[in-house]
């Protein structure tokens, strides 16, 4: 009596989960091609309003990195109506926070403040992208809070660029080979015309998705987004034409030297296919697996039992064009890094030769759920996933039906993965190394 209670239970509750999670939302685009995505939820007496520009750090001129990124700071200079230096009291004297982030594809900016303030929300960001003001003054200003931050992020963090040498070494034609801050000395070298030109290429309504989520009515929005937005000017098209890698054939090696590491690291890197294919979800199960917590395979071989490794694990970097996948482990004592990439290599081969078990598949799907609820669970990552979904997959529905996909991933499509994109003729395998060594 009691297993067929606790089985019911656990059919009630997976049943309510794949309802009541399910996030209702209107879609729609103004006729000068911005596209509108718009979500209720009256809880809570907040509203969020984001604007996703598809624009990120791959979509620089490869003499002019960190664009992007400086955009996403000198957005937040001023504009024709918000004097400079305004821009972050007027959020926070209306009770509201804002920020804004950049990747290699996309460029992100959001409020959320009380729903009385809906409307400040909406024009604040039609502000940013109709009346920005870009002169040189502002160019100075971010130019050196830029430099400030990729001395505090960058050059005086441990191990902050292993992830730029691993896609240096992985790319050599498509942007992904550069990094999202850029190198300092082409935003010194950029002139005003081009900032203004990347401006007017990049932030233009037919390049951007709003969001509006939270304590709203639909009407009321519709009719400030349409008073706000729909005047700005459509853009010119914008055609990407990214060159193709060739296939890794050979597995290869590099070096890259670290000022602020006493303890060396060993990465193997793999080319994989774009965030938006099947076989992307399927290594983010797989990574997972292998590193997802201190139960997970890597770090309970490598750092608990055989005590070889202070940390190890696996990054899966989907991108809209290609992704990544690195496996890393950091050595304990006098454990070479060839030891570990040994050891990192035979728990792959295990995973293309053997299906996991049915005990550590139904682990990785209860993780997959969680993260799934988790990234649902505020009306702020609500309105993120609606933009990254629509901007980068091209379809919104996903924030409901992705994880149906993960949850009809089976063992054997985890094995087969495996064997198609981890073997070692396909990737780069680079020794991470204090400098004093070099």
């Amino acid at each position: 009596m009691r297993k067929r209670v606790i089985a019911l239970t656990s059919a009630f509750m997976a049943f309510h989960f794949t309802y009541a999670q399910k996030v209702d939302f209107e879609e729609y685009d103004l006729s000068n091609g911005m596209h509108v995505i718009l979500h209720q939820d009256n809880t809570a007496p907040v509203v969020t309003t984001s604007v996703m520009y598809h624009v990120g750090a791959k979509d620089e001129q490869p003499n002019r990195t960190g664009m992007a990124h400086f955009f996403e700071h000198l957005l937040f200079e001023g504009t024709k109506n918000i004097k400079k230096g305004e821009w972050f009291k007027i959020v926070s004297s209306n009770g509201g926070t804002n920020n804004a982030n950049t990747t290699d594809d996309r460029t992100y900016y959001y409020e959320v403040f009380p729903s009385n303030n809906l409307e400040l929300g909406i024009w604040m960001e039609s502000e940013r992208l109709l009346h920005p003001i870009i002169g040189q003054e502002g160019v100075d200003t971010q130019n050196e809070v830029v430099k400030e931050e990729k001395r505090l992020r960058v050059d005086n963090q441990p191990y902050s660029r292993f992830l730029e040498n691993v896609k240096k070494n992985m790319f050599k034609k498509h942007p992904y080979k550069g990094t999202t801050i850029g190198k300092m000395e082409h935003l010194d070298a950029a002139t005003l015309e081009e900032f203004l030109a990347f401006n007017k290429k990049y932030y233009a309504p037919n390049n951007a998705t709003l969001v509006v989520a939270g304590d709203f009515e639909f009407k009321e929005a519709k009719r400030l987004i349409k008073d706000y937005f729909e005047p700005i000017p459509r853009g010119k098209d914008i055609v990407r034409n990214f060159p193709k890698e060739d296939p890794i054939t050979k597995e290869f090696f590099a070096k890259a030297y670290d000022p602020n590491i006493q303890i060396p690291a060993i990465m193997a890197a793999y080319r994989t296919p774009s965030m938006k294919t099947r076989d992307a979800r399927v290594l983010d199960m797989i990574s997972t697996y292998l590193s997802g917590g201190k139960s997970s395979v890597l770090y309970k071989k490598l750092v608990d039992t055989k005590k070889m490794a202070l940390q190890a694990g696996a990054i899966n970097l989907s991108q809209e064009d290609y992704g990544t996948y690195i496996l890393f482990a950091l050595p304990l004592g006098n454990n070479s890094l060839q030891s570990l990439v040994k050891e990192i290599d035979e728990e792959v081969v295990k995973l293309q030769t053997n299906l996991i078990s049915e005990k550590d598949y139904q682990k990785l799907q209860n993780k997959f759920e969680n993260n799934f609820v988790n990234a649902n669970s505020s009306v702020e990552g609500i309105a993120n996933s609606l933009a990254r979904y629509n901007v980068l997959y091209g379809d919104t529905n996903l924030i409901n039906t992705e994880i149906d996909i993960y949850r009809s991933i089976t063992r054997e499509e985890i094995r087969d993965v495996a064997k198609k994109y981890l073997n070692t003729n396909q990737r780069l395998v680079m020794e991470y190394l204090p400098e004093s060594k070099k």
